[in-house]
């Protein structure tokens, strides 16, 4: 089969790199295309994906979103047309992009739309209009998709999305020494609000820098920050000096093993939160959004915490005396089966 897969955001990378080599490996020809935001390319090339870089995001105002996404939509469009004529695509594939279900559309090309937080209404009612299948979490309810006339077209799979392609990554066990943490400090691993996200503008930001004040504060504490935008890494490099622990890095790192070897994580994006959450690690979310069911389901079985208080997060050493971490993993070729089954 010939697959488009078009990379957004940059939690798409890890996601889709498993699936990509393993799709590649069985014979497939697989195309990749990416929007230049976040670290996004930069994951990609870390990850050895041969990404079309096409479009940018459009800041933070629904005007320049919507003039970016034109922009982009046509540009994918035009750019999957000529490969399209070359040899046809027989599926594309994304988690959340809203340009490639367009572009498909015009191309009739049948579209698999993945997500797992559905209350991103706007979002939601273009690409499920645009798509043959839909592949969501089975924390989801299904009553909750009524909404988007997904009926008949949506396929629920069990788990989380990262448990799948986790279970494919090579963690790499010296980060904390490449990052120049010590051995005998507490790690602590931030990523802040979505600033740029309609559906989480504003929320979550005051819990997120009286954290961050406390990390900094406490001794023999290192704290890492992924900002998500050039402007929340200024903002926090301006604020805390070398001494105070505070550690922002230069450019894209190896964020999962990062994770892996954290010994807490607070973050109010979903996708962070559950890759903690499938590593075994303590895990709070600063979301103050409407809460979407997989997290419901996750708070509900004591995997993942919400943040009330900053000063109430135990800031110690994690226990790695057990001889395996109690990590949730899931062979990432049942993922492929549920999106690509009922292809010719």
């Amino acid at each position: 089969m010939r697959i488009a897969i078009d990379l957004t955001n940059s939690p798409h990378v890890p996601i889709f790199a498993p699936i990509v080599r393993r799709l590649r490996a069985s014979g497939h020809d697989v195309v990749i295309t990416a929007r230049r935001f976040a670290q996004t390319v930069e994951l990609a090339q870390m990850h050895g994906l041969d990404a079309h870089v096409i479009g940018s995001h459009g800041g933070a105002s629904r005007l320049g979103k919507a003039r970016a996404a034109a922009t982009r939509t046509f540009g994918l469009w035009r750019y999957l047309r000529r490969l399209h004529r070359e040899r046809p695509f027989d599926v594309a594939w994304s988690h959340g992009s809203t340009d490639l279900p367009l572009a498909c559309a015009r191309l009739n090309i049948p579209h698999v739309t993945m997500f797992d937080y559905e209350w991103a209404t706007t979002m939601h009612r273009t690409n499920i209009r645009n798509s043959w299948k839909v592949l969501v979490p089975d924390a989801i309810d299904a009553a909750r998709l009524d909404q988007y006339s997904a009926a008949g077209k949506t396929v629920f799979y069990p788990g989380l999305k990262e448990s799948y392609y986790l279970s494919d990554v090579n963690l790499d066990p010296d980060i904390r020494t490449k990052l120049g943490i010590p051995d005998t400090d507490v790690l602590v691993v931030l990523r802040p609000p979505p600033e740029m996200g309609l559906y989480h503008r504003g929320h979550g930001a005051d819990h997120f820098a009286a954290l961050l004040d406390r990390c900094a504060r406490e001794p023999e504490t290192s704290v890492v920050v992924l900002p998500r935008t050039p402007d929340q890494r200024a903002r926090v490099v301006a604020a805390y000096d070398s001494d105070s622990g505070v550690i922002v890095p230069e450019q894209a790192i190896d964020a999962l093993s990062l994770l892996d070897v954290a010994d807490v994580t607070v973050s109010a994006g979903g996708t962070m939160n559950r890759e903690a959450v499938a590593l075994g690690v303590p895990v709070y979310t600063v979301f103050a959004g409407k809460m979407g069911g997989v997290d419901e389901q996750l708070i509900a079985q004591g995997l993942l915490h919400q943040l009330d208080d900053p000063e109430s997060i135990p800031l110690i050493r994690r226990d790695r005396s057990a001889a395996s971490p109690d990590r949730i993993l899931r062979d990432p070729a049942t993922l492929i089966d549920y999106a690509l089954s009922g292809l010719a």
